[in-house]
């Protein structure tokens, strides 16, 4: 778990050159020191009626870790898990944590309004980064939903703020604070 982290870029190309945005990125940037056993995920879920389908191969003393990096979580066997990735401020992908963090704060830096700037000042204290990546090719609103209720996880036990790539950040009461519909985060950067 945790070996290999393939952030892709989300503005890669088919064979004819044409964009071929396949990945939609969900993060929520936490202030709580340490992520939660994944375990803790898996009751959170199960409690809203959620099931989530974990890969026989994981071993299941992975789930009580709180130093976890990577995860996939099954929503529909008949469909692609939701990946889980978890970038803190230590350890293997601390490089990959700063650059996201940085990333976000120069976004939010032309923004002058209150929202934006207590945002970025939750961004610059957050100790962790929880990122899930759907395949937008094959998601279902139940998918969506799924996605949904892990975000909420995280925003309710890291004290997180939750953002969606061309869509923009959310208030912890879910309102939209922030929209970045305009394509103004879509800046040719690397997720």
């Amino acid at each position: 778990m945790g070996k290999e982290l393939p952030l892709v870029s989300e503005h890669a190309e088919d064979k004819g050159g044409e964009p071929l945005k396949r990945y939609v990125y969900c993060r929520v940037f936490c202030q709580r020191d340490n992520s939660p056993p994944l375990r803790l995920l898996c009751d959170f879920l199960k409690a809203r009626g959620q099931a989530a389908i974990i890969s026989p191969n994981i071993d299941e003393t992975a789930l009580d870790e709180w130093a976890w990096v990577q995860m996939a979580l099954g929503y529909d066997k008949n469909r692609k898990p939701i990946q889980l990735f978890c970038l803190r401020d230590r350890g293997s992908y601390k490089d990959l944590y700063e650059q996201e963090k940085k990333q976000f704060l120069e976004l939010l830096s032309v923004y002058d309004d209150v929202e934006p700037q207590l945002i970025r000042a939750h961004i610059a204290s957050s100790r962790f980064i929880l990122t899930t990546r759907i395949d937008e090719k094959d998601i279902t609103e139940e998918g969506y939903d799924f996605n949904g209720w892990i975000l909420q996880f995280y925003q309710e036990q890291c004290h997180g703020i939750v953002q969606i790539d061309g869509i923009g950040f959310y208030s912890p009461k879910g309102d939209l604070v922030i929209d970045l519909s305009d394509g103004a985060e879509d800046d040719g950067r690397s997720r």
